[in-house]
């Protein structure tokens, strides 16, 4: 997650965005889905996503900024070799995966982009997270940890060979940290006509945080239902997202008109008496206590916030793209 207004500079405008690279196209299966306000079939159970594979994502990247001068940052190359290997497992899985290249700050930066094959292409469901760190650290929370649970929910759609209505479409943004550059390059290049088949986006920013909280964004009702409705099922109660509120890829979406959603766990507030009271944890320490620092590693992990939130990745998407 990037820093709040008064805490960060203002990032360099995109210079380029150069052509996609991409392996297939995206094919289409339409078949029907209700609209707002219109009664909803039953939803397709959700998968468990497996904590040990998000895990196992964790740690190869923060290998991988070990090998790479201990970040993952925008224009580093540890932060293309984090594309590399999320891109390698979508391609192996069978996704249609495109790298959007632009410049920023003088360095060249990537976004990544996976589509499932099926689904009413003209009614897309996006989830997404950002890729980089701060250059201070291997961003394992901020924002691995999203990434982790992005990807493994997305490799989950295909072991499962999940047919959804929708269609599926994936994404890992880069230089958030530097002001949501990624995302908005991305927003920003789409035609009107493709901004409105986006019919919802899901963030995830920071989902493993060690004093974790339950933080769902309260933008559009009917995504914040559908959080809401998982944390339900686990007995956890939940609290509106205030500090990450458009300070992650979520905001240019919403600026764009498209619904979002999302969940956090925290990050440099303090955790107060009340919460710890609901949530465990510690009253008075932040949320995540190495926030932009270079104690971001794996051991900056809370697994049972981890394990929590990949699955509400995974209730949200088969339950929003039926």
């Amino acid at each position: 997650m990037r820093l709040s207004v008064s805490g960060r500079s203002a990032a360099a405008a995109v210079i380029a965005a150069a052509a996609l690279l991409t392996t297939s196209a995206i094919s289409t299966a339409a078949t029907g889905s209700p609209g707002a306000g219109t009664t909803a079939p039953t939803r397709a159970a959700a998968p468990d996503i497996s904590v040990a594979n998000v895990k196992a994502h964790l740690s190869q990247l923060q290998s991988i900024a070990s090998a790479n001068g201990g970040n993952r940052s925008h224009g580093s190359a540890g932060y293309k070799a984090s594309i590399d290997y999320i891109k390698g497992k979508l391609d192996a899985a069978g996704f249609t995966t495109t790298v959007q290249q632009f410049t920023t700050s003088g360095r060249v930066g990537y976004n990544l982009i996976a589509d499932w094959p099926g689904g009413d292409a003209n009614r897309i469901l996006m989830a997404g997270s950002h890729l980089d760190s701060v250059s201070r650290g291997a961003g394992i929370n901020d924002n691995a940890s999203g990434s982790a649970a992005v990807l493994e929910t997305a490799l989950t759609v295909s072991r499962e060979q999940y047919k959804p209505a929708k269609h599926l479409r994936f994404a890992w943004w880069g230089a958030e940290e530097l002001g949501l550059i990624g995302s908005s390059n991305y927003v920003r290049g789409l035609p009107a006509a493709e901004r409105t088949k986006i019919k919802g986006y899901l963030n995830f920013d920071m989902v493993g945080s060690p004093n974790p909280g339950y933080f769902v964004y309260d933008d559009d009702p009917t995504i914040e239902k559908t959080f809401k409705d998982y944390y339900a099922t686990k007995n956890v109660s939940t609290e509106p997202d205030r500090e990450g509120d458009g300070r992650s890829d979520h905001a240019p979406f919403k600026n764009a008109g498209v619904p979002v959603g999302g969940v956090f766990a925290g990050a440099s507030t303090a955790k107060t008496s009340a919460q710890a009271q609901k949530w465990g944890g510690t009253a008075g320490q932040a949320f995540d206590r190495c926030y932009h620092s270079s104690c971001d590693t794996t051991a900056n992990i809370n697994d049972t916030a981890l394990d929590r939130n990949s699955d509400a990745v995974a209730y949200a998407i088969w339950g929003l793209s039926s």
